[in-house]
């Protein structure tokens, strides 16, 4: 998400000659990154949150044509959700673990920063493997992309959610690839700081797709009347 310009080994401080390790950058100039960091990830965000929009507005009004058969229906996958219940848990402790990160990095605590921080990306990690294996069970059972409408959208935005996670992963490795490199704490709390909004935000947004998606037919219509799509 943010790119630190860091100095690796034998940089060279005018004040001390060579070192061995990254440059402690100057506090208003890690600020000053901080801002512009956050004023990006605001605007990605916005942007996100456009393309989902519209997704859900087709999702509702494509949810009032004839052909649409819900998951939710008593044989449906849906109908009884606990894998995805399951997924919902490794993401909501992954946000945990990632603000616990984000409190310890203000506060200098190091270890826990690291601990915070790598527990957040494996329930990451754990939340995708989780919704693949989710993807795996509505093939097994005959429920793929073309056979209905529900499911092409429920690919969809499953995977699209799954996606920009995998993107925040690739963010949070960077970081912690620079924690393997002893970067100092103050220039990486930022990003710290940065992943666990991210996390945030996918969270919340998690949970607005389970329960549109949990959803029945009936909350779909009143959805659509409200909206004027019907």
């Amino acid at each position: 998400m943010n790119r630190w310009l860091l100095k690796g080994a034998d940089s060279f401080d005018p004040g001390n000659g060579w070192s061995d390790g990254p440059r402690a950058l100057p506090p208003a100039e890690l600020a000053a990154r901080a801002r512009t960091a956050r004023v990006g990830l605001r605007v990605f965000l916005l942007v996100v949150s456009s393309l989902f929009f519209l997704f859900l507005i087709a999702f509702i009004a494509r949810s009032q044509v004839a052909d649409w058969q819900p998951l939710t229906e008593p044989l449906a996958p849906l109908a009884s959700p606990w894998q995805l219940w399951l997924n919902t848990l490794w993401l909501l402790l992954g946000s945990i673990a990632l603000q616990g990160a984000r409190m310890a990095a203000r506060r200098g605590l190091l270890g826990a920063t690291h601990i915070g921080f790598a527990l957040g990306g494996v329930f990451a990690l754990a939340f995708v493997l989780g919704q693949l294996w989710v993807w795996q069970q509505f093939v097994a059972w005959g429920y793929v992309v073309s056979s209905n409408p529900a499911n092409s959208f429920f690919y969809l935005l499953t995977g699209l959610h799954g996606l920009h996670l995998l993107g925040g992963l690739v963010a949070w490795s960077r970081t912690a690839v620079k924690f393997l490199h002893r970067v100092p704490l103050a220039q990486l709390s930022a990003s710290v700081e940065l992943c666990a909004i991210y996390w945030h935000y996918l969270l919340g947004l998690w949970c607005l797709l389970f329960a549109l998606l949990t959803s029945t037919p009936e909350t779909y219509a009143a959805i659509a009347a409200l909206c004027g799509l019907r």
